[in-house]
């Protein structure tokens, strides 16, 4: 695509009337050869599929590109392996919608759905199927309609009246994910595995979801204009972090001046804390995390004299705010005893899944006194995470009921996520974020720096159509925070 805002995807759109559309760039040809129905039945010695007709690749191209730039194909999703039957399927469950689907007479049901010549299908609003189908037309490739969504959750397909194939969908959840289970039992953790397995096979989940607090605004890529000089927020990094860009980005968005700070430009004195309003403590992977996630490079905060004093003197200053984000947070939760109002901040050890977990997740924003997540109290919002160690672990008993914690884990109906994957480090109650008692320290897990906008999400609702994603409103929380302090900013 030219322009990310017209991805096409698989995900079936459930709230309109709609029909299924086969495009086919070989038109009626079902060849069987060395497809992976052949594989398991026999007949690797007959015809494969081929591209037969190279115009019909360039049509197929030019129609597609054309009906999307009109915003007239609502999902796709190319035929390949396992043919028109997989490529349906894989619609059907990551979207828990049913198909229905009519097969012509006089034509072998079993090869057109598992013969692996190239196409597509698209779901198309069904008061612009004629409008779909004449664009098609005269083109090196055909156009067939397949069927439509259906609200039962199961695959039917029909021809002349007689079921074919009819399959709860439940039944196609699991047998799809039966192999990755069984390995996953075998090579990570046992009890996570078939946690994972059981999820997927609840359709009834709605996977992502967003809550947006009411009466909040909606944050804005346009941020207001900053009187005098832009606030500015040291992003500041070790050996082996590589988040800076995305955090520098965020930042600069809210309307920040973002500079890039190496710690060896604090230990040669080429940069000095006492002249930044914000610290950020990036996400990656400080010295390739063979000294614990975070533990070389607060270490080599703790035990060097020059980098301890400076630290310390910056989050003592009441008119400065602190972020840490993944390795970040667990460099800052061990500078606990530098940051005021940290002591009961915990540990952050490895992911009960003995796992690097890196995917979306809901997360819910808890009340607390957070100047970054302000006004967001009640939020449920998907979240990239992003960790092998991520698991949270209090330093005494005592602390889980004194760290003020700032973001949990939930599932798409806000109830606290204690199972695999929707908790995807295993921490107890969720618990994902920390802040300091005066709110200016914050340390999170997730990664909000990293879907700040609109295009950065694999998944919004419909109805968010503004180029700024909901975390956004993180980063200008700050700011906002900043120029009630100093009216100047």
């Amino acid at each position: 695509v030219l322009d990310v805002r017209r991805q096409l995807t698989p995900l079936l759109d459930d709230d309109q009337a709609s029909v299924l559309v086969h495009l086919r760039l070989n038109r009626a040809r079902t060849r069987l050869g060395g497809s992976i129905l052949a594989q398991i039945v026999g007949g690797l010695d007959a015809p494969p599929a081929d591209l037969d007709e190279p115009q019909s690749l360039v049509d197929f191209f030019t129609v597609v590109q054309a009906l999307n730039e009109q915003g007239q194909i609502l999902a796709y999703h190319d035929v390949s392996d396992g043919g028109l039957a997989a490529t349906l399927t894989e619609m059907a469950l990551v979207s828990r919608v049913g198909l229905h689907l009519e097969l012509p007479a006089g034509i072998d049901a079993l090869a057109t759905l598992f013969a692996e010549e190239p196409g597509a299908v698209l779901q198309v609003a069904r008061d612009q199927l004629e409008i779909v189908l004449l664009a098609c037309r005269g083109r090196a490739f055909d156009a067939v309609v397949l069927g439509t969504p259906q609200v039962p959750a199961r695959i039917t397909v029909q021809q002349v009246g007689s079921n074919v194939l009819d399959l709860p969908l439940v039944d196609l959840q699991r047998r799809w994910s039966k192999l990755s289970w069984l390995m996953r039992r075998q090579r990570d953790d046992a009890d996570c595995a078939d946690e994972e397995y059981a999820a997927r096979s609840d359709l009834r989940s709605a996977g992502l979801s967003l809550h947006w607090p009411t009466g909040r605004a909606r944050p804005s890529l346009k941020a207001p204009a900053i009187i005098g000089s832009r606030p500015k927020v040291a992003v500041l990094r070790e050996q082996g972090v590589n988040g800076q860009l995305e955090m520098a980005a965020a930042f600069d968005a809210a309307g920040f001046e973002a500079v890039d700070v190496h710690m060896s430009d604090l230990e040669s004195g080429r940069q000095d804390l006492a002249r930044f309003d914000v610290l950020a403590a990036c996400g990656g992977f400080s010295y390739g995390d063979v000294l614990g996630a975070g533990t070389g490079w607060a270490h080599g905060i703790l035990h060097a004299e020059g980098l301890r004093e400076a630290f310390t003197a910056f989050f003592a200053r009441s008119d400065t705010l602190s972020l840490g984000v993944c390795n970040g947070c667990q460099m800052l939760a061990q500078l606990h005893t530098l940051i005021p109002g940290a002591e009961a901040w915990p540990r952050f050890l490895g992911n009960r899944s003995g796992r690097f977990e890196a995917r979306w997740v809901n997360v819910e924003v808890l009340d607390s006194p957070s100047v970054f997540l302000s006004g967001l109290t009640g939020a449920r919002l998907p979240v990239v995470v992003s960790h092998g160690e991520g698991r949270v672990a209090f330093r005494e008993s005592a602390h889980a009921a004194h760290a003020l914690a700032t973001l949990r884990y939930v599932d798409d109906s806000g109830t606290v996520a204690t199972r695999y994957p929707l908790n995807p480090n295993g921490s107890a109650g969720g618990l994902t974020g920390f802040t300091s008692t005066d709110g200016r320290a914050t340390i999170l897990m997730p990664h909000p720096e990293r879907c700040f906008r609109a295009l950065q999400w694999s998944w919004l609702p419909p109805q968010w159509n503004t180029p700024a994603g909901p975390w956004l409103a993180l980063f200008t929380a700050a700011r906002d925070w900043l120029a009630g302090r100093q009216p100047g900013r």
